[in-house]
């Protein structure tokens, strides 16, 4: 177990990993009080690693960037368990280290044709339309599972998931990642889930072998990295890694979005009158909603950050959540605001890991929304929203709603 000492460290910060403080909201108020006085920070657990916390923007970027000083072999979260991590480490994207991190990140791109793009964006049009009207047919509904649809429909589509699979595909993302308010945080249950995505996977892989189709298991299947193929083994971790990663983001900062909506009327009042704000909007989604808690690094070598030695082997966490609303980047940081620019968000990471999926999120998010404005008149709140107990996800299990068909729909 790791323990750190810092002589530099006056006072105690509460511990950011307990998933308790995720449940309700004021969370942001604890970041505001940290940045102003331990933007970058030690926390000592005595039944676990000691790690860093890194909240302001500018020490988060420089973390982000530093492939050189920070690796990400050794994780992506905290308390992950280590036989895992080893097993994933130089496998998986998330948890490889240039140079072969670009090697898997090409194979992966390269699915990513002309054809599959325009497939991708019909996916997202036709899927948005749908559960939006389905939602609207309903009105009295749970925002959570509409916006569950659409990633797991998207993501599916990408991996060549057949369509008549993709309801299996959102129950069970649904319960592998704790979205199921019916499964809980129940490990059992959770885990099964898992083994039944990875034994989904493992039989389409076999397939693709055999036949490829233009499709990211495709990709993977018949790909090369250094001269080699990739084994089952990479190709089903990073399945899983493109399964949450596809998932998490998007689900998360729509509901958020929405909720954003709810509580800033003006805002929704303003991108109603002005949807040529809607890029803008978008981006201010993704700050706002932050989705990803934290992602770890660790430390390769010795190196200052915010006046601390951080030592080779120690755990450094980004929140990037905090980190997206520093004040010395950010004006106004706790208001939502539509119009606001610049917009340096973190939300998608930056440097060697920056988000492959960004650009398809942010297209999910902008067609999503551009279908509810032309088909949603009202959204009243009928229920507090349920927010996930995760400190990897800062997202929601259920936001209970009344959608409202607008009058003239322009679709």
């Amino acid at each position: 177990m790791s323990q750190i000492t810092d002589p530099l460290l006056l006072t105690a910060p509460p511990d950011l990993s307990d998933p308790r403080r995720y449940t309700e909201d004021g969370i942001e108020e604890v970041w505001r009080r940290l940045r102003a006085t331990h933007p970058v920070f030690l926390t000592r657990r005595p039944h676990a690693d000691d790690y860093w916390s890194v909240l302001g923007h500018d020490p988060a970027a420089r973390v982000l960037k530093d492939a050189a000083a920070f690796s990400s072999a050794g994780g992506m979260r905290l308390d992950a368990e280590p036989v895992s991590n080893a097993a994933a480490a130089g496998k998986m994207l998330i948890v490889t280290d240039p140079p072969r991190h670009g090697g898997i990140r090409r194979v992966i791109n390269s699915a990513f044709t002309p054809r599959m793009v325009g497939r991708l964006n019909d996916t997202i049009r036709q899927t948005a339309a749908e559960v939006i009207e389905a939602a609207l047919d309903q009105g009295d509904v749970d925002f959570a599972q509409v916006a569950a649809r659409l990633p797991v429909s998207v993501i599916s589509d990408m991996l060549g998931v057949p369509r008549a699979d993709w309801d299996l595909m959102l129950k069970l993302t649904m319960i592998a990642f704790g979205a199921d308010e019916n499964a809980g945080t129940d490990p059992q249950r959770i885990a099964e889930a898992h083994t039944e995505l990875l034994v989904y996977y493992d039989n389409l892989l076999a397939r693709r072998r055999r036949d490829p189709q233009e499709d990211i298991v495709s990709a993977l299947a018949h790909g090369t990295v250094d001269g080699a193929p990739l084994t089952d083994e990479e190709v089903l971790l990073n399945c899983n890694g493109l399964i949450s990663g596809g998932n998490e983001t998007t689900r998360h900062a729509t509901i958020g979005g929405l909720l954003a909506f709810l509580r800033a009327p003006d805002q929704w009042a303003r991108l109603r009158a002005e949807p040529e704000l809607l890029p803008s909007a978008v981006q201010e989604i993704l700050r706002f909603t932050s989705p990803a808690l934290h992602v770890l690094r660790t430390a390769r070598r010795e190196v200052d950050l915010g006046g601390h030695r951080i030592r080779p082997g120690d755990q450094v966490a980004v929140w990037l959540p905090a980190a997206n609303r520093d004040e010395a980047v950010f004006a106004d940081p706790d208001r939502f605001d539509i119009a606001r620019s610049p917009n340096r968000h973190l939300t998608f990471a930056t440097g060697t890991h920056f988000c492959l999926g960004s650009a398809l999120a942010t297209s999910e998010l902008t067609i999503f929304f551009e279908e509810f404005l032309a088909r949603v008149g009202q959204v009243a709140p009928r229920g507090a929203p349920r927010r996930m107990q995760s400190n990897l996800i800062w997202g929601f299990t259920s936001l209970p709603v009344t959608l409202t068909r607008l009058a003239t729909p322009s679709r």
